[in-house]
């Protein structure tokens, strides 16, 4: 199936209409419809969204687990969240959560957001949080951490595509956007029935319209309407709720990646204390989940102990599900690095560029530049000497070509900022083995090396290649690389790049004095021993890259001499596709028999659900792009366990799944 380009949407076009008792208010354009009631918009929101759900009392008595579920046809300028946040942090008891999912096909931009909430002084707070966060108008699922209980999901696309590609369920509907009248494309059936395939049971709605095509949908999708008073000079509105929603027949093509049941996850135990498996230990804590890490060789110890890593990705000349995935981590771990470390004491977004070295690179990112038009606040081409000045090196210290730069990626500290995630309260770190994992009960029992043992609800496997080594894992195929990096301590005035540069390697702006470069890149290695050799390889590919900058630090009296050069060897773990594993670890032997027809015929697709180990996950296969995708991955598996919506689309969440090289297999015979 070919792919649509990476491309961002049409951006809302306003006008800010005044008259003169009130206030600008902004005005689209495009439909010719306002976007608030220009004399209150916040009560109108209040009456037709927040009451008409019954949310006041619904939060005050809500004492589940998972957080309260509120879906949104139209974010607009994101009042209504703002309104329903504002009633859950009043109302709502302490250890209640709150999750926003709101589609929103025109995004406003950044200034004209902040200038629409500028309506409502006592929303400064919390709208400065949304303005900050606020994504780039990009095509998917963008997750944005409003406080420590609240989360809101944008999907920034058409409505009931959005809606057929969350994997999640709502509790309460707000279904806004403009007027039926102003935009019929949006009040279709299909949006209708994607609501209620996305709804629990007994799930509530609420419109400010009465139009008959709204009704007819709703009815005809399973909801039971009834007419309410409306607002101002709107006489009626409609209400109502959906008592059993319908079956979701959307995966009949693809059964196997049904997700499994929820379950209890007030105990979790976390084996490998790595990027991978301290992003899901902290994205469970923070979810009130008692976490156990564990990890005989300590925190960071494998691949993700190095002082310095390159945060970036290499998107596709052409669009597939993998440079999906990882565009969306790239931006997931930028904005999860700025709300988890704002003073970045453990990051820099410091900008990193791909050197079009050499003609084939040259010709494959002019293909992606012709085929993508992604921000320039993303990625954008650039000339050699644009990208030399951003790179800080002049004359013959330039790399003598262009590339691509994207400007919001950087570097990261992996080891530092995996001891600063477990020590997240709520995590128990443990420096053990873990043997053989058995299920017990509803749970799991952990069989440690030091003939202890621990019991569990769940169990998320997150310790790289050695993720398969257990008896549930060991169908999912996991190739070790190992690679090696080099550190130089640079002299007094020697010259610095001030972006990271990646080619054949990486060289990260210089952290506490001290360059770092490289790294090597050897499958099927599992080595972690420092050699001479590979020093000496990293110094040859710098050169190879920036001869005229390793000639300016010769001049500076550095020391390129690889037997006298520091550096760190880790062996990494990597899938065959080169895309991690993210989700629930299937029976490898269930699969087989349940799905042996496709062996003979790829169209005889069986409708019995994937069967999985109950309560086993796993987020391996990072390869070096890690910081670009654990974090997500995290959020990913932590939003499983806990039973909420989750933050990619339905198509990406399938990418991810482990079992999809088991169906890959089978296919191929």
């Amino acid at each position: 199936m070919t792919l649509p380009p990476l491309r961002p949407l049409t951006q809302a076009s306003l006008d800010w209409r005044a008259d003169d008792t009130l206030a600008a208010a902004p005005h689209s354009t495009h439909f010719d419809d306002v976007y608030f009631s220009r004399h209150d918009g916040r009560a109108e929101t209040e009456h037709v969204f927040i009451a008409a759900n019954d949310l006041p009392r619904r939060f005050r008595e809500w004492r589940e687990p998972r957080p309260f579920v509120i879906g949104e046809t139209g974010f607009g300028t994101g009042l209504n969240m703002l309104c329903a946040w504002a009633c859950f942090r009043a109302q709502a008891p302490a250890g209640a959560r709150l999750h926003l999912v709101s589609t929103e096909l025109f995004p406003l931009r950044r200034d004209d957001l902040a200038r629409a909430l500028a309506a409502w002084p006592e929303f400064a707070e919390p709208a400065a949080r949304l303005v900050e966060q606020w994504p780039e108008p990009l095509p998917g699922v963008h997750r944005l951490w409003l406080d420590e209980r609240v989360t809101l999901d944008l999907h920034f696309g058409d409505s009931a595509e959005g809606l057929w590609q969350l994997e999640g369920r709502v509790d309460a509907w707000f279904l806004d956007g403009f007027a039926p009248a102003k935009n019929p494309e949006m009040w279709h059936p299909a949006l209708f029935e994607a609501m209620a395939a996305r709804s629990r049971p007994g799930a509530s709605f609420a419109t400010f319209t009465c139009a008959g095509a709204v009704k007819r949908g709703l009815k005809a999708a399973g909801f039971a309407w009834r007419k309410v008073p409306g607002f101002g000079r709107k006489r009626e509105m409609l209400a109502g709720e959906i008592e059993t929603p319908p079956h979701d027949s959307t995966r009949r093509r693809t059964p196997w990646f049904s997700p499994p049941p929820a379950r209890p996850a007030r105990r979790v135990a976390v084996v490998g204390a790595g990027l991978a498996g301290t992003t899901v230990a902290e994205a469970l804590a923070h979810r009130g989940v008692a976490v156990t890490l564990l990890d005989p060789a300590g925190i960071a110890a494998g691949a993700s102990g190095n002082r310095q890593g390159a945060l970036y990705v290499k998107l596709a000349a052409e669009t597939n599900d993998q440079s999906r995935v990882y565009l969306a981590g790239l931006l997931h771990s930028c904005r999860f690095l700025a709300h988890r470390d704002p003073d970045r004491a453990l990051w820099q977004p410091s900008g990193v560029v791909q050197l079009a070295k050499g003609e084939r690179e040259a010709r494959r990112q002019a293909r992606f530049l012709e085929h993508h038009a992604l921000p320039a606040s993303v990625v954008a081409g650039l000339d050699a000497e644009t990208l030399a000045r951003r790179c800080g090196l002049t004359g013959d210290q330039a790399p003598g070509c262009g590339g691509l730069d994207y400007p919001a990626a950087g570097w990261v500290r992996p080891r530092a900022l995996c001891a600063h995630l477990a020590a997240t309260p709520g995590i128990d770190y443990r420096p053990a083995a873990v043997e053989a994992l058995a299920p017990e009960g509803e749970g799991w029992r952990l069989v440690l090396a030091d003939g202890d043992s621990l019991a569990v609800d769940q169990v998320v496997l997150a310790n790289a290649r050695a993720a398969n080594r257990f008896a549930q894992s060991a169908a999912l195929p996991l190739q070790p690389i190992r690679g090696q990096v080099s550190e130089l301590p640079l002299p007094e005035g020697a010259p610095a790049p001030t972006r990271v540069i990646c080619a054949g390697g990486y060289l990260p702006p210089p952290l506490d004095g001290v360059l770092t470069f490289g790294a090597t890149f050897a499958p099927h290695d599992e080595s972690d021993a420092v050699r001479e050799a590979d020093h000496a390889a990293n110094l040859a590919e710098l050169e190879a890259t920036l001869p005229g900058y390793v000639a300016a630090l010769r001049a500076a009296g550095a020391e390129l001499d690889a037997s006298r050069l520091a550096g760190r060897a880790a062996v990494r773990a990597a899938s065959p596709d080169k895309s991690p594993y993210a989700g629930p670890v299937p029976d490898a032997e269930a699969w087989r028999r349940d799905y042996a027809p496709l062996s003979k015929d790829a169209k005889r697709v069986p409708e019995t659900p994937g069967r999985h180990h109950p309560g086993l996950w796993i987020s391996a296969a990072h390869g070096s792009r890690g910081l670009a995708s654990a974090p997500l991955c995290a959020e990913l598996l932590a939003s499983m366990l806990c039973d909420e919506p989750l933050p990619l689309p339905r198509d990406l969440v399938d990418h991810l799944h482990p079992g999809r090289r088991l169906i890959r297999e089978l296919i191929r015979g």
